[in-house]
């Protein structure tokens, strides 16, 4: 049987597995229903105690026992320590771009986002808001680890899909610019297609074409833009989504 570290350091190479690192998207992606396939633990860390009080139904959710490693062999395996010194190994969710366009409350795309961290908070926001998912274009993969520790494991409460470019879709299509009219509560509804630009190169003109609406939020004089995931947490809590949660747990 494969050691819990060798899988770890194997699924970096693999599309269709996650790597989960720290105790906060291990626990989100355990309550969505994430198959965990392997589970490592830095030696000295006492997991069952650590989650006590952040996430106290972890234990009883998680399928595989952690498998204890040296300080080193933890360090090898991640690239950045997190606070509880856990690393888990999922099943990355098959969804498409079309579960999605089909699934109740606005849909987010984003259109060749930079920052993976940027990327993981999109998702979060869009999570926590009630989304009906979340679509990206570019190089920047919303599955990677980077993204996973933004988005605290929520990538596995929604689909979250790179996709080639933006499919077509009978939703509205609203874009988010500096150039639009003002942001408005009716501007955003459970139907809407929530486009946002590149945090470098902004909407392309392919997006400005598409958009049935081309909107900004209103900002300070001499405050040149907002974070990307602040944009899009704005825009759906301007809107009038109802906020479907599919999680019931503690």
């Amino acid at each position: 049987m494969p050691h819990a570290a060798d899988l770890v350091a194997a699924a970096r190479e693999r599309t269709g597995l996650a790597v989960l690192e720290g105790l906060h998207p291990l626990k989100h992606a355990l309550r969505f229903g994430a198959v965990v396939t392997a589970c490592v633990v830095e030696e000295g860390c006492d997991l069952v105690a650590e989650a006590a009080e952040l996430a106290p139904d972890l234990p009883g959710r998680l399928s595989v026992p952690p498998q204890v490693v040296p300080a080193s062999t933890f360090a090898a395996l991640c690239r950045r320590r997190p606070p509880v010194p856990v690393i888990a190994v999922a099943v990355r969710p098959t969804a498409g771009a079309s579960d999605a366009l089909e699934g109740a409350g606005p849909v987010v795309a984003l259109e060749d986002p930079v920052h993976l961290g940027n990327l993981g908070a999109v998702v979060r926001v869009a999570a926590a808001a009630g989304a009906a998912g979340v679509l990206t274009t570019g190089r920047a993969d919303p599955w990677h680890p980077a993204a996973l520790r933004g988005g605290a494991g929520l990538q596995f409460a929604l689909p979250v899909v790179r996709v080639d470019a933006l499919p077509p879709t009978q939703r509205p299509v609203v874009a988010f610019d500096p150039g639009g009219a003002p942001l408005g509560g009716a501007d955003v509804d459970p139907r809407s297609m929530l486009v946002f630009g590149s945090e470098r190169a902004g909407l392309s003109a392919q997006v400005r074409e598409r958009a049935h609406r081309v909107v900004a939020i209103p900002m300070r004089d001499g405050v040149s833009s907002l974070n990307l995931a602040t944009s899009v947490a704005v825009a759906l809590y301007a809107g009038v989504a109802s906020l479907p949660l599919p999680y019931d747990g503690g």
